[in-house]
């Protein structure tokens, strides 16, 4: 386990935050198709907190993206990095996703955060905000339509409806099940709609959320345990930072 602090330079107030968004917003790629689904690798990404103790504990878990098993996985535990503002959950986040995933001894494909990319207020979410810092892929699978709106797609698997703000598509409400709630997908950084829709289909084969977000949930959890009852653990892995990550983007 990998343990994180937070970055020099990192911003700290809302206006710093809001500054980096319409900063790095600009370089969000979205006329790449993507990594076929069903090939090579895919990560999901995900966090659990421990407000008591302003802890945060990331996961970071490959799969083979053609039978779906488990390839490699890292976690990083640190201390909360910003604080709770809607529409900048990203900051408090992303030293400690980025730290699970530089601790990955693999390349982790593309990348499945259990969040939004566009389908954010600003339009840059955390995995347009990852997408632009790593240079990976990246789409948003998110269990809420968070502040937008939405027609019921169909009943059956793969139906879908866009997800607006106002006339604006920004993403898609996706029945992955058959008669169960919609996930709402957005797309990231390098990936189009169509092969956002694409992978998260490739990514449910038996329940609503794909099996990125589903191990990586647990295994964050599992990481948040065992720092808060042991103490977060130093490791080789520790040494690395997302800082150069930060600067260079």
């Amino acid at each position: 386990m990998t343990t994180v602090g937070v970055p020099a330079g990192w911003p700290a107030t809302e206006a710093e935050a809001r500054a980096v968004q319409d900063e790095l917003r600009g370089r969000v790629v979205l006329d790449e198709p993507g990594p076929p689904p069903g090939t090579g690798r895919v990560t999901g990404v995900d966090v659990a907190y421990d407000d008591e103790r302003d802890l945060v504990a990331a996961a970071a878990v490959v799969l083979d993206a053609a039978t779906l098993e488990v390839v490699a996985e890292s976690t990083a535990v640190g201390r909360v990095s910003f604080p709770y503002v809607p529409g900048l959950l990203a900051f408090r986040e992303l030293p400690t996703v980025l730290a699970a995933l530089e601790s990955l001894p693999v390349g982790p494909g593309l990348v499945v955060c259990d969040g939004y990319g566009l389908a954010h207020p600003r339009r840059f979410g955390l995995a347009s905000h990852l997408g632009v810092l790593t240079g990976l892929p990246a789409i948003g699978v998110a269990k809420n339509p968070f502040t937008f709106t939405y027609e019921e797609p169909g009943a059956a698997r793969g139906s879908s409806a866009p997800l607006l703000a106002g006339a604006e598509e920004v993403g898609r409400a996706l029945r992955t099940r058959e008669d169960v709630k919609p996930v709402f997908v957005s797309v990231g950084h390098r990936v189009s709609l169509a092969g956002a829709l694409a992978h998260t289909l490739a990514l449910t084969p038996a329940y609503r959320l794909p099996e990125t977000t589903r191990h990586a949930d647990g295994l964050c959890r599992r990481a948040l345990k065992e720092a808060t009852a042991n103490g977060p653990a130093q490791s080789s892995a520790s040494r690395h930072t997302p800082t150069s990550l930060y600067r260079e983007s």
